[in-house]
C-alpha cells in the first residue's frame, strides 16, 4: 500500500479543531496501519500561527517548500473568511495537484476564492452558506449535508464535520473496521453519513418562546411514536390547529410536520446505530408505523434504506 501524504494548511486565525480533528483521525489510522499516512502541517512562512481560540500551532514547514500532497486539507476559522492573498495564490496553484482537495468548515471560502469550487457542489458551516453562495455564484452550495464530495474535492460543514469527512476518507482507503476503530477511540459514537443534516431537529429549530409550544417540542422529542398530527399537538397546546400551526412555525422556524419528520428520523437513526432492535420495532417506536414508511423516509432524507444505514454506521460491537 502506497503511503499517502496529508498536508494541513495553517494560517493566522485558523480554527484549531478544524486542524486537530482530521489530523487525529489520520494519525489514528497511521497507528493502526503503519505507513498509511504521512501527516505534515505548513504555514505561509513556516512560522507559528495563532488560532481563533488563542492556541499557537507550530508547523512542520513552509508552504513554499512543501511537496505536493495526496490530501490537501484547508481548515476554516476567522482567517479563512478574509484569507491572505498569498495563501489563495498558493492554494490555486497547488490544490489541483492534490489527489484529494479537502476543506473543513469555512476553509471552503479559501477554495472558492482560489476558483477551485467553480462548477462544483460544496458545503460549509451552515452559518456561512448564504455568504459563500452570494460571494461565489458559480459554486453550488448545499447547506444541509455534513460533507459533500464532488470528484476529487471534498468540503465539510462546521468544525467536527471534518472528523466525519476524515473518517470517510480513511474508510475508503483502509476499510470500515479501521474507520470504526478510530471512531470508537475518539469517542465519536455516531459516524454520520455525508448527507445527514448538519444539526438535529432540536438545534435546527428555534426553541419556542411560549411554554405551551415548548412543551409540545419536548413531547415530540420524548414520544416520537405518539399521535403527532397537527390536531393532536394543537390540542396539547390548547390552540386551534390553524393557530397552532401558524404560531409553531413563527416561533421555531419550521412547520410542525417538518419538525416531527426530523425528530422521527433522528430517533430511528439513533436506534439503528446504538441498538439491536429489529426494523419493524424501530419503525413502530419511531412513529413510522411500518418498515416501508420508514424506508421511504430514510431514502428521501439520507439516500439509503434503514438496513443499509445500519450496516454502514453501526459499530461492529454495540454496548
Amino acid at each position: 500500500m502506497a503511503q499517502r501524504t496529508v498536508l494541513a494548511v495553517l494560517f493566522e486565525g485558523v480554527q484549531s479543531l478544524d486542524v486537530t480533528g482530521p489530523v487525529e483521525v489520520f494519525a489514528g489510522a497511521e497507528l493502526l496501519s503503519p505507513g498509511a499516512y504521512r501527516i505534515r502541517t505548513a504555514s505561509l512562512d513556516g512560522a507559528p500561527v495563532r488560532t481563533t481560540s488563542g492556541l499557537t500551532l507550530v508547523p512542520d514547514e513552509s508552504l513554499t517548500t512543501a511537496s505536493d500532497p495526496d490530501i490537501l486539507l484547508v481548515p476554516g476559522g476567522a482567517g479563512s473568511l478574509r484569507p491572505d492573498p498569498r495563501l489563495v495564490d498558493w492554494v490555486r496553484e497547488h490544490g489541483p495537484r492534490a489527489a484529494r482537495l479537502v476543506s473543513v468548515c469555512t476553509g471552503a471560502a479559501v477554495l472558492a476564492a482560489a476558483g477551485l469550487l467553480d462548477g462544483h457542489r460544496a458545503t460549509t458551516h451552515w452559518a456561512y452558506c448564504d455568504r459563500l453562495a452570494r460571494d461565489h455564484p458559480d459554486v453550488e452550495i448545499d447547506p444541509d449535508p455534513v460533507y459533500v464530495r464532488d470528484g476529487h474535492i471534498a468540503t465539510s460543514a462546521g468544525v467536527t464535520a471534518g472528523i466525519d469527512l476524515a473518517l470517510a476518507l480513511v474508510e475508503e482507503d483502509l476499510g470500515r473496521d479501521t474507520a470504526l476503530t478510530i471512531a470508537r477511540h475518539l469517542v465519536v459514537f455516531l459516524r454520520r453519513p455525508g448527507n445527514q443534516a448538519q444539526f438535529s431537529a432540536q438545534l435546527a429549530a428555534q426553541t419556542a418562546h411560549r411554554e405551551p409550544l415548548r412543551e409540545v417540542q419536548r413531547f415530540i422529542a420524548e414520544r416520537p411514536g405518539a399521535d403527532l398530527s397537527v390536531e393532536a399537538l394543537a390540542a396539547r397546546a390548547r390552540l386551534s390547529p390553524r393557530h397552532f400551526a401558524r404560531a409553531f412555525r413563527s416561533e421555531t422556524g419550521m412547520t410542525p410536520g417538518r419538525y416531527v419528520d426530523r425528530v422521527r428520523l433522528e430517533h430511528a437513526r439513533r436506534l439503528l446505530e446504538d441498538t439491536a432492535g429489529g426494523i419493524e420495532e424501530i419503525s413502530r417506536t419511531s412513529g413510522y408505523g411500518t418498515p416501508e414508511a420508514m424506508r421511504r423516509a430514510f431514502v428521501k432524507a439520507l439516500g439509503t434504506p434503514p438496513a443499509e444505514y445500519r450496516r454502514r454506521f453501526r459499530p461492529a460491537t454495540t454496548p
